[in-house]
């Protein structure tokens, strides 16, 4: 980060989470003066604690993005916020769709609210891509935040704190990412149930996760969604490489492993898309990354982007990435 954060104060909210502990172990880097982590697991904060315990400059603070006097109290004199807490799990979502409502929606606006009476510098919110034409009370609720964070920009008046969001896939090894599972399915059952063989998913690493969100809060203006430009994988090319690498680990025949197809969730889609085609009309285009910028603002200009193709970015437009480039991308978790 070349000292973005040094001599700064910064909140992870749901800090325990992955992409809080991946974004952590980046910005310690730097020396901040102080990096706080909410969140409302207990005893992830403690073993996050045993792992950090030489670091002085770390605060653990229990509570949650529902609670707008705790979100404001562990904001005070903040710098920086990334707000990554979230209710992830869709099936969870669709079964209790007002707790989703709660935390993702209500949570977010609490931090809009506590940032702008904190006079914060910036804030990013991590969304992901299943707030694109949702089918699922998760999508629905990550795209209301992610308009919340975009309208934030334009109604904070005289206030300097800019709002930004980031657009992730799926990440690889995170947690509630299909990795683990097939994994644990492999080792216990000696089977793995898949929805659908022809399903295809955007994918991403926690390093790539990561990166994108640390250079979203350099170059944020205001108003925008970051969307990186990730690889897409069909299911069954990642299915057949845990099994042999699993397989392998466990000194057993893949061809014992069973593959059960047990169709779509509820909610749940065939494919899925990264950017639709009218938020490519307002985009820009660098080698890495999409910037979707907030319509209702005046259109800013970045450093090396063009202006974006007008088409949907979709799993399914595009051709998945080669086995073998898959499996190399899997070895490195």
């Amino acid at each position: 980060m070349n000292g973005w954060f040094r001599g700064k104060k910064v909140l992870l909210i749901g800090g325990t989470g992955t992409i809080g502990q991946s974004l952590l172990k980046y910005i310690l880097l730097d020396n901040p003066e102080v990096v706080r982590i909410l969140s409302r697991d207990e005893y992830k904060q403690f073993m996050l604690q045993q792992e950090y315990k030489e670091y002085t400059n770390i605060r653990y603070l229990i509570g949650d993005v529902r609670d707008y006097r705790r979100v404001e109290r562990a904001m005070q004199d903040i710098d920086y916020v990334f707000h990554t807490a979230a209710m992830k799990h869709v099936p969870s979502c669709e079964y209790n769709p007002f707790e989703a409502v709660q935390t993702n929606v209500l949570g977010t606006q609490n931090v809009i609210q506590a940032a702008l009476a904190c006079n914060v510098k910036k804030v990013i919110l991590t969304s992901t891509d299943k707030a694109i034409s949702p089918t699922n009370t998760y999508g629905a609720s990550k795209l209301m935040a992610e308009r919340l964070i975009a309208a934030a920009q334009y109604q904070a008046g005289s206030k300097s704190t800019r709002f930004a969001a980031v657009r992730f896939g799926n990440v690889m090894g995170s947690r509630g990412s299909v990795i683990p599972l097939f994994q644990w399915q492999i080792e216990e059952k000696r089977k793995i149930t898949v929805t659908s063989k022809e399903m295809t998913r955007f994918m991403m690493s926690l390093q790539q996760a990561t990166e994108l969100t640390l250079k979203a809060i350099q170059i944020a203006q205001g108003g925008e969604i970051f969307v990186l430009k990730m690889p897409i994988i069909q299911l069954m090319d990642l299915a057949n490489i845990v099994i042999d690498q699993s397989c392998s680990r466990l000194g057993i025949e893949p061809s014992s492993i069973c593959i059960e197809e047990i169709g779509l969730r509820p909610g749940e889609k065939m494919y899925e898309e990264l950017m639709t085609e009218e938020e490519s009309r307002s985009a820009l285009e660098t080698e890495n990354m999409f910037i979707i910028r907030n319509s209702f603002m005046e259109q800013r200009n970045y450093l090396n982007a063009v202006p974006a193709k007008v088409q949907s970015y979709s799993s399914h437009s595009y051709k998945p990435m080669e086995a073998v480039d898959l499996k190399l991308l899997v070895s490195q978790l």
